[in-house]
């Protein structure tokens, strides 16, 4: 048998396949991840983060004025928040999309405005130049009038370009068949497009949602009683009293005791409203 014989005869040397370099990467990651939490375990002083953080004696003393008062705060100031951005939002998006031009630079100017400062300069423009502008004004309801201003004029401006979008998404002939059934624009948009659109745009406006529930925690800014308090708030004020952090992770656990189902509500709508758009 010649030399070029034997060749063709033995079998060729083949490296790992695909799979097993993607699983060998895995793998290496997974033990890289693993020993980067032991080595974080190892090296903290749990003694110290429980005796600052996690005294449970201070944690029961909290409750239940941390969730009658201090969280019903919270949600109140975010729910009251929302639903004045949400019709500020759908007024600022019909005016976006509005064939008027002066309403759709006015629309423009302030998303890009009230998008662009932060939420915290917006809370101070309401508890100090509102009044300066206005002597002799109050806000009606006081403390949760503020609160609702200054986080509806927030979410307002996000809220606004994702109800236009939510508009823009419905097809075209939806408008034309409405038009076609004797529906004036106005009454079509109303009655047909718009409830379209909010179905559309149902999962980020539970975001926003989610947002400004943290959002409300710059309240504090506006000046509040010791009833007014919100889980922020109330957090600091016993962190402070007690000189300890104890109340401020309870109050961390409060916000996540909402957040965290809003976020699993956003991931089943958001999964729904893929399922009714294939």
């Amino acid at each position: 048998m010649t030399d070029a014989a034997t060749k063709q005869v033995q079998p060729r040397k083949q490296g790992l396949s695909r799979t097993q370099k993607r699983a060998l990467s895995r793998g290496a990651q997974y033990a890289l991840f693993v020993a980067a939490v032991v080595a974080l375990a190892v090296s903290a002083d749990w003694a110290r983060l429980k005796n600052q953080f996690a005294q449970v004696d201070l944690a029961k003393q909290m409750f239940p004025e941390i969730i009658t008062l201090a969280l019903k705060n919270t949600v109140l100031y975010t729910l009251s928040g929302f639903v004045f951005g949400l019709v500020l939002g759908m007024v600022i998006a019909l005016m976006r999309l509005s064939p008027v031009g002066p309403y759709r630079w006015v629309a423009g100017i302030y998303i890009e405005i009230f998008r662009g400062l932060p939420a915290l300069l917006i809370f101070i423009f309401v508890g100090v130049a509102v009044p300066l502008a206005f002597p002799g004004t109050e806000i009606p309801g006081g403390t949760y009038g503020k609160v609702a201003l200054a986080l509806g004029l927030v979410s307002a401006a996000y809220m606004a370009e994702t109800i236009r979008a939510g508009i823009q998404a419905v097809p075209k002939g939806q408008m034309e068949a409405a038009r076609s059934l004797g529906f004036s624009h106005a009454r079509a948009m109303v009655s047909i497009i718009v409830p379209q659109a909010f179905r559309i745009v149902i999962p980020p406006l539970t975001n926003e949602l989610v947002l400004l529930f943290k959002d409300s925690s710059l309240v504090l800014f506006l000046g509040v009683t010791l009833e007014e308090r919100e889980l922020a708030k109330y957090g600091r004020d016993l962190a402070s009293q007690t000189a300890n952090s104890t109340p401020i992770l309870v109050a961390g656990l409060c916000y996540l005791l909402v957040t965290v189902p809003l976020g699993f509500v956003v991931r089943r709508l958001e999964t729904k409203t893929g399922e009714a758009t294939r």
